[in-house]
């Protein structure tokens, strides 16, 4: 089973995602940091009450008191670290010219200075080269690893950045990639969220009979 095969098995089941749910790239950005160790709708609680007091965006974010910035980022969770990973990111976007500024990086620059960024690890630095930047990178998180390892296309033990390359290997010739891989790491989520969890619902799952975990 093709890398391509299983993209057409999971937007036949699941229909297009409309990912990254944010209106601005710097909202994106945002949510990207948000999200780490948690569920979409803590950080949606989050982003909502960055909204609510006028503070979504990235001067705001660091003028504001911490502790203040902290408590609007408390559904989120690790809110303090948050916090100031978020700030970390707002000084290094403003200091290249925002968004604008960094759109004249070449995606290898773009992901090294984001990776450059304390608290900004290789996941969230594709989330925002994707879904902010819109750069073919694919995305890999746990949910990549757990299912592409139960097909039997990928070892469970490959690295984050093998997984990536395999990805963009096996799917960088198809037309409009960037469109491609920010739909497809949506399915994947969305899979893995729901059906190819930890604890298989095999029963439920459209790639089973071509899964090489399943029973």
């Amino acid at each position: 089973m093709s890398a391509h095969a299983v993209y057409d098995a999971l937007h036949a089941a699941y229909g297009p995602q409309h990912w990254w749910p944010g209106d601005t790239p710097f909202e994106v950005m945002v949510g990207a940091v948000l999200t780490q160790n948690t569920g979409w709708v803590n950080v949606e609680r989050a982003i909502d009450n960055l909204k609510a007091n006028g503070a979504l965006d990235p001067y705001t974010i660091l003028d504001v008191d911490p502790q203040q910035l902290a408590g609007w980022l408390k559904p989120s969770g690790y809110f303090n670290v948050k916090a100031q990973r978020l700030r970390n990111l707002c000084r290094w976007y403003l200091a290249h010219g925002g968004h604008e500024g960094l759109s004249e990086w070449d995606t290898t620059r773009l992901r090294e200075g984001l990776l450059s960024v304390n608290g900004v690890g290789k996941e969230t630095a594709d989330d925002i080269l994707l879904y902010a930047f819109a750069r073919p990178v694919f995305v890999v998180d746990a949910y990549t690893r757990r299912i592409f390892s139960r097909l039997g296309l990928v070892a469970p033990e490959i690295d984050y950045e093998s997984l990536r390359g395999w990805f963009e290997t096996e799917l960088g010739t198809v037309d409009g990639a960037t469109r491609v891989f920010n739909e497809y790491h949506a399915l994947i989520v969305n899979h893995g969220k729901d059906v190819c969890r930890p604890k298989p619902r095999c029963a439920e799952c459209c790639l089973k009979r071509r899964c090489a975990g399943f029973t």
